[in-house]
């Protein structure tokens, strides 16, 4: 099974749009196949992060992760090119 380098991108939002006034960025290895679920824990983890509850949005091969609670952030995950 081949391993995909992923990016997270976790930034602050303004009108419901990614600001990026500030910015946390992490990389994660996952699965060539592996599910949202699977990249969206791996993602939560590389940044530290739990009990993060999200919607999460497919944007191309993109996955936009926004939380539930209402703050004025989002999560972006995405593979690298190698």
């Amino acid at each position: 099974m081949r391993t995909m380098k992923f990016r997270v991108e976790y930034t602050d939002t303004f009108g419901g749009e990614a600001n990026y006034s500030w910015l946390r960025v992490a990389h994660f290895d996952a699965p060539e196949d592996a599910s949202n679920s699977m990249l969206v824990r791996r993602a939560k983890k590389a940044l530290s992060m739990s009990g993060w509850a999200t919607r999460t949005e497919t944007m191309g091969e993109t996955l936009a992760l926004y939380p539930r609670d209402g703050s004025c952030v989002v999560m972006f995950i995405y593979a690298e090119e190698v």
